[in-house]
């Protein structure tokens, strides 16, 4: 199994929040894409940079955050919470944390159930106010992914848990007038994203120091790590797998830009890959997705950065290559659906190997009825490249299969339409008005 993640400990989740919004695309064979687009701010980062906010009372302003469905979720989060939260013009959301004292640290099912990442406001509530509810989470639907990570390093720092009800309620037994939770090492068996930013988070105001071993390494980490350093904490380490934290007693607001969305690039990287043509994804970090442009490059798509931005360009057919998931900086799995997408179509037969979420091959019984040659076997897919997909009726079941979907809309002959549109609204801006913008045939509905 590699890297594959323990299933077991957390119900499937439900489906993601936002029903209301619906739709779908409507896409058509497209052409070679020119342009430039821009990623805009990650929402693996920008979610926790809003949870970092209830650290310290005040008013904190994040700038380059992303118009997705998932801020808003993470917003109506913050209220829930106690803080007052809005958005200006131009990408900056401004929040105002309460003080200790005014928090309401218990996160409602209706919140949570909508957006998995929503877990990540147990590590502030807990080191804030000594104690928290946080409903277990839900979120995109491929397969469950436990939060006894987040729980075993919480623990180790002082905090004891009880789960009942549908709900996870933690208290820090440290004693003292103020309950507090105490620095330690924490050894995580898997190096997960969203259990590494919890343990941080709740590190910064513990007493003495933390140490998380076997930490996430993606630049998300960092950019939280950046953020909360400059509101006053002392960590050591980010972007490695050995992160030391000294608890400090207070933090003050500030200002933060959010680091550009790697995943949000990848799509438009990949769109250029499928059609042809040439696309500058102009605040892309090349530096960010360093094994996603090997692996482009291996399937004959030139990536190469310029001083516009992350240009992207294919000449001839696609060529098929082994792929594998792995924790970053390896191949990260939100990829994976773009590259089976760009498989389908490629010279060659191809072996994509999912080490870290049980059940994120649901996606590929969509792209069979578009005319895919996939064959899935555990945590394997046998991809053989066909000349043409064919347009269908096809559903989207999670963020970036979604994207996916409508990627291989784009080289299908007819019409594809991708409903339950609203998956990808958690996590794109405007998919379709920055691929109609490099000349693409989409459509929202």
């Amino acid at each position: 199994m590699g890297w594959m993640k323990p299933v077991g400990s957390m119900e499937a989740a439900a489906p993601a929040g936002g029903a209301a919004r619906g739709g779908s695309f409507v896409v058509r064979s497209s052409g070679p894409l020119q342009g430039t687009v821009r990623a805009g701010g990650a929402k693996n980062s920008v979610l926790k940079l809003m949870a970092a906010t209830l650290l310290a009372e005040g008013t904190h302003v994040l700038t380059n955050v992303p118009e997705i469905l998932d801020v808003e979720i993470m917003a109506d989060m913050l209220r829930a919470l106690g803080a007052s939260v809005s958005r200006e013009p131009g990408g900056r959301v401004v929040v105002d944390a309460p003080a200790a004292a005014e928090l309401v640290p218990e996160a409602p099912y209706e919140l949570v159930d909508r957006m998995r990442a929503s877990i990540v406001v147990l590590g502030p509530l807990l080191t804030r106010c000594g104690h928290a509810r946080v409903s277990m989470p839900g979120g995109d639907d491929f397969g469950g992914r436990p939060i006894d990570f987040h729980l075993g390093g919480l623990g180790s720092m002082g905090a004891r848990f009880e789960t009942r009800h549908g709900y996870v309620e933690g208290a820090v037994e440290e004693g003292g007038s103020v309950p507090r939770l105490v620095g330690t090492q924490v050894v995580l068996e898997y190096p997960s994203h969203t259990a590494t930013d919890n343990i941080l988070m709740a590190a910064v105001l513990a007493k003495g120091t933390t140490v998380i071993e076997n930490a996430a390494r993606e630049p998300e980490v960092c950019d939280l790590a950046a953020y909360l350093t400059s509101m006053g904490a002392r960590i050591r380490g980010a972007g490695t797998s050995h992160v030391e934290i000294e608890g400090v007693d207070e933090l003050t607001p500030t200002t933060h830009s959010v680091v550009p969305d790697r995943v949000v690039a990848a799509t438009y990287l990949v769109a250029a890959g499928l059609c042809g043509g040439e696309v500058v994804v102009e605040d892309a970090r090349i530096d960010h997705m360093t094994m996603l442009v090997r692996k482009l490059g291996a399937m004959g798509v030139v990536v190469e950065q310029r001083p516009t931005g992350v240009f992207a360009t294919r000449a001839g057919r696609l060529c098929a290559v082994d792929v594998a998931t792995l924790p970053y900086p390896g191949v990260a799995t939100d990829y994976k659906p773009f590259l089976v997408t760009m498989l389908t179509v490629a010279d060659g037969v191809s072996i994509v190997t999912e080490n870290l979420f049980a059940g994120r091959f649901r996606y590929i019984d969509e792209l069979r009825r578009m005319g895919a040659d996939v064959r899935t076997e555990g945590h394997h897919a046998v991809v053989r490249g066909v000349p043409c997909l064919s347009g269908a009726r096809v559903r989207a079941t999670d963020i970036r299969a979604g994207a996916a979907l409508v990627l291989a809309g784009l080289v299908a002959e007819g019409d594809t339409v991708v409903t339950d549109a609203q998956h990808v609204d958690r996590g794109y801006e405007d998919l379709a008005g920055a691929l109609a913008a490099l000349g693409a045939r989409v459509e929202r509905r």
